[in-house]
């Protein structure tokens, strides 16, 4: 990657220079030798002392322009802020290639599975986990926060038995209530009903 930083109206101090080039070194770890980088400094006397430093980067990866601004009450404060807001586009711009490309993949499987000339289907991933503390409740209780939720499932510890229980919205709108059991005692397709 190749940097330049310059002040824009005003020399910039060989200490803000080398901090400016050691921050934009994080960047090279998502750019490569083709990017250039230009840091342009300026300070605005009539804005207050917390937001009289600017610094705005440009970008330029394969053609493309991005661009960060930030101001702080120092040349570094807002170096580190721009820095870390240039970080986020070039990764999102590094990663949407690969995001288009396996849209494009699934497409395509999607045609081949439509004509009958694939020969699987898509391999499913975990993309997402969510973990959340949890208090024992009754079963009328996570009806109600389902409800109030507007969630087509809930997951709760019953406050009855202690065991976490997953409460669902059944299609003819009743609910159906699903108790894992560990270890046996269980024969699919023989669960418990309720009146």
């Amino acid at each position: 990657m190749r940097t330049i930083v310059r002040g824009k109206n005003l020399e910039v101090p060989e200490r803000v220079r080398q901090y400016a080039e050691r921050k934009l070194g994080r960047l090279e770890r998502f750019l490569d030798d083709r990017t250039d980088a230009v840091l342009e400094l300026t300070n605005e006397q009539h804005k207050s002392a917390s937001d009289a430093h600017t610094a705005e980067i440009t970008l330029v990866i394969d053609g493309h322009t991005i661009r960060s601004r930030a101001t702080g009450g120092s040349y570094q404060a807002a170096i580190d802020i721009v820095v870390d807001k240039a970080e986020r586009q070039a990764v999102d711009y590094r990663d949407k290639p690969r995001v288009r490309a396996r849209a494009e993949e699934e497409k395509s499987l999607l045609r081949r599975i439509a004509d009958g000339t694939a020969e699987g289907a898509v391999e499913r991933r975990i993309v997402k986990t969510k973990r959340f503390a949890i208090e024992p409740i009754f079963e009328e209780d996570a009806v109600g926060a389902m409800e109030e939720l507007g969630h087509d499932f809930y997951v709760f510890v019953n406050a009855e038995n202690e065991r976490v229980a997953v409460l669902y919205k059944r299609k003819d709108g009743d609910y159906g209530l699903i108790e894992p059991v560990v270890g046996g005692g269980y024969t699919p397709g023989k669960g418990s009903r309720r009146g």
